[in-house]
């Protein structure tokens, strides 16, 4: 039988290091970190963790990586205005979204979690390819289920998208415009997420164009 070493403990790094040490963390990492792992693996306070981070995320400004967030979840990711050198450089062909698709994760990323019906309910049309394709581009993902018959899948964004996008956060999607409507007064578009009961009140075309990079 053979055992398993237990890691050496090592030292927490020093406060003046510590944004340091977490971007080295993130750079090795295959995947989004969760805070608490950060914590716990630098045997620092989560509180210290989350100081370092956004310290990190304000020295990365004008740099060719910046940092990403989504919940507990962070991860280093290259700008956006890198992304055509990088898939040259890696001689990487992507395909781009289709139109409907691009319109089921506007849905997503302003109306999350949403249900497939809820999706349809805005789009008017079935949204089975669309979420197959976003789910295959891991773009969105199941976050839960519904309560109900059924209980359907409620979908959400992923860092992914946050990559695709060029986003830190979700919050940093800009915000749908003020739509009138049929007595001429003037709707505001709810930011909340949203339920499958509520009537839609934007234009597909609106939400498309908010996040379309």
């Amino acid at each position: 039988m053979k055992l398993r070493r237990r890691p050496q403990k090592i030292p927490a790094p020093a406060p003046d290091r510590l944004p340091a040490v977490i971007e080295s963390l993130l750079f090795v990492a295959e995947e989004p970190q969760q805070l608490d792992t950060l914590a716990r693996s630098l045997s620092v306070p989560r509180q210290r963790v989350e100081q370092a981070v956004e310290l990190l995320a304000a020295s990365t400004d004008g740099r060719g990586i910046f940092v990403q967030r989504l919940g507990d979840r962070v991860q280093l990711a290259t700008v956006p205005d890198a992304a055509p050198y990088i898939e040259h450089f890696l001689e990487v062909e992507h395909g781009q979204l289709s139109r409907a698709a691009l319109e089921t994760l506007a849905i997503i990323a302003y109306r999350q979690p949403v249900t497939r019906a809820g999706i349809e309910s805005v789009r008017g049309v079935n949204a089975d390819y669309a979420v197959a394709a976003l789910l295959a581009r891991e773009l969105i993902e199941e976050v839960g289920r519904a309560p109900g018959p059924g209980r359907p899948a409620l979908f959400g964004t992923t860092m992914r998208f946050l990559e695709y996008f060029g986003l830190q956060r979700p919050d940093e999607l800009p915000p749908l415009p003020d739509l009138p409507s049929d007595d001429g007064a003037i709707v505001q578009e709810p930011h909340d997420g949203g339920g499958d009961d509520d009537e839609p009140q934007e234009d597909e075309t609106g939400s498309l164009e908010a996040i379309e990079p």
